[in-house]
């Protein structure tokens, strides 16, 4: 009967994407509209700054994505080539080395060397790319799914000071943000480390304190910039 249980790193893959992505898009879009707002008096430059952070984020956190997780799948796809040679060409060696894997792992010779023989009557690729290579279906590299992911949680990560700039007056439109982002920000970094099995409060104190790092010196740089203008 299959074994049938929830694991955290099941989702360890699209998980790490969508959390990062978030939290990319909530701090730079928040960060650029601040940046912007200290050096402008019109709401259309800061329109403007927000929603072209929006877009450009999101194709490139999906572009970054895909091309680093693309070579991962590259690397898996070449130790699974060669290993699909070694196997054909000395299947004595590498059950030997499945036996030796198991026996490190605390078995008895006579019974490592059993289950690494049934195991490579059954799947001797599987055998070996999952305990000499340690890849798994939970953790091999998926560059779509990677890509969409980061894309899709990047946007949902801007939306929310995008919005703000539309309906909230540019006067109040600094203070709405950084309250709103750092709100925001808590939530975002306690849901992390909830899914991930991490204590709350660590992990949403560390994305905050990182989140108004970044506004503060964005909103400076502005501010500097305002004033020299």
């Amino acid at each position: 009967m299959r074994h049938l249980e929830w694991h955290r790193n099941d989702h360890i893959g699209w998980l790490r994407a969508a959390v990062l992505g978030a939290n990319d898009g909530l701090i730079s879009t928040s960060s650029l509209v601040l940046g912007v707002a200290a050096a402008q008096t019109k709401l259309e430059p800061v329109l403007i700054a927000a929603t072209a952070g929006l877009v450009a984020g999101a194709l490139s956190m999906a572009a970054g994505e895909y091309v680093s997780v693309s070579s991962q799948a590259d690397t898996e796809k070449a130790d699974l080539a060669r290993e699909t040679a070694e196997l054909a060409s000395k299947p004595e060696a590498e059950l030997a080395e499945l036996t030796a894997i198991y026996i490190e792992r605390g078995l008895s010779a006579q019974l490592a060397f059993q289950v690494a023989q049934e195991l490579t009557g059954k799947d001797a690729l599987g055998a070996h790319s999952r305990d000499e290579l340690g890849m798994s279906q939970a953790t091999i590299a998926r560059p779509l799914q990677a890509a969409m992911a980061s894309a899709a949680a990047f946007i949902v990560g801007a939306a929310p000071p995008l919005l703000l700039v539309i309906f909230v007056p540019l006067a109040s439109v600094s203070i709405a943000v950084s309250v709103v982002t750092l709100l925001l920000l808590v939530i975002l970094g306690g849901l992390a480390a909830r899914l991930g099995g991490a204590p709350l409060l660590p992990g949403a104190i560390r994305v905050a304190f990182w989140g108004v790092v970044a506004m503060a010196c964005t909103a400076l740089v502005g501010r500097v910039f305002g004033i020299v203008a």
